[in-house]
């Protein structure tokens, strides 16, 4: 298969699959964080996600607050998308370099979600301070938990907060660590 054709492919799938792991994540964090799941948006990520959750939920039981059922199938699925791209690139892995670099895709996903969260949150004070809608308190439930031990030590100067400078340089430490352990570069 010509080179083009092989990245335009890998790059479809990583990008439908990251997408609906980000849903799936979505739907990880959010009992951990005490979500309102009577929010619009929280709706929609239960229904993105529950025939492929609940099933396995008969199977797989959560322990407390602990999905175990969605962390299961975002980490089959992060499988299955790595195995397809060896299978367009050509490549091959044996199951534990590929259990390994889903396992690692999955917690960066989790740490791009936060820092993207942040930077949503950041840009949407500047726009539109303090105004509510569905989004922005999903943003609020991801982010504060991040944010406030940080305020907590640094507080607003002069009005303004700069805690989320701080949390992006650690997420983003944290990004650059966890990279290593993407065994397949993909």
């Amino acid at each position: 298969m010509p080179s083009n054709i092989a990245s335009a492919l890998v790059f479809i799938v990583n990008a439908v699959s990251s997408l609906y792991l980000l849903v799936l994540l979505l739907r990880f964090w959010l009992p951990w964080l005490r979500a309102d799941f009577r929010n619009p948006l929280a709706q929609g990520i239960l229904k993105l996600t529950s025939p492929v959750i609940i099933p396995v939920r008969r199977l797989v039981p959560s322990f407390g607050r602990l999905d175990t059922a969605t962390i299961l199938v975002a980490f089959v699925l992060q499988c299955l998308a790595l195995l397809l791209i060896l299978l367009i690139l050509g490549a091959s892995a044996n199951f534990s370099t590929i259990a390994i670099s889903a396992l690692a895709k999955l917690v960066l996903l989790s740490v791009n979600l936060f820092m993207f969260a942040i930077f949503i949150r950041i840009v949407l004070s500047w726009i539109a301070p303090g105004q509510y809608n569905p989004a922005t308190a999903i943003i609020t439930t991801l982010t504060e938990p991040l944010l406030a031990p940080v305020r907590r030590i640094i507080p607003p100067l002069g009005g303004f907060d700069i805690s989320p400078i701080f949390v992006i340089i650690a997420l983003g430490a944290l990004t650059r660590l966890l990279m290593g352990f993407n065994r397949l570069g993909l």
